[in-house]
């Protein structure tokens, strides 16, 4: 691969990596401050969400601490695990009964953030990444 085209590759999942936190960052930040985490449990427990308090608890976190380690680079493919699950929680518990589309409640956001944290979770995570210093020595596999 070119370092041209490696370099361009490693800014795009910056952008789209960066993008994605903050758009967990603040849904975390949303959970546990603006809302608060006991009424965000309670609002799962109407939505029947299993163990709703234990549901909130892990929604909040990853979206808070997930979003901010997306925005640094931080454990990137983790991240991209946990949120993963935190999507597919939102899909089925809140937002499927609701049809695709974002403005009638449906899913259409949650899967879209699915897609982009497959994208960043697999991708190169370029030179502004923690991750990319924190193991530089680790082997590269070259498709």
């Amino acid at each position: 691969m070119t370092a041209q085209l490696e370099r361009g590759q490693g800014l795009a999942s910056t952008i789209a990596r960066v993008i994605l936190g903050v758009i967990f960052f603040a849904h975390g930040w949303q959970k546990f401050v603006t809302y608060g985490i006991d009424n965000v449990a309670a609002n799962f427990d109407k939505m029947d969400v299993p163990l709703p308090t234990l549901s909130a608890w892990f929604a909040g976190i990853v979206e808070l601490v997930g979003g901010a380690a997306l925005i640094i680079g931080l454990a990137v493919p983790i991240v991209a695990v946990l949120g993963i699950i935190d999507m597919l929680g939102a899909i089925i518990f809140v937002h499927w009964d609701n049809g695709f589309f974002a403005t009638g409640g449906g899913y259409e956001l949650p899967l879209a953030l699915i897609a982009g944290l497959i994208a960043v979770g697999i991708a190169s995570h370029g030179s502004l990444a923690a991750d990319t210093h924190l193991f530089k020595n680790r082997s590269k596999v070259n498709a």
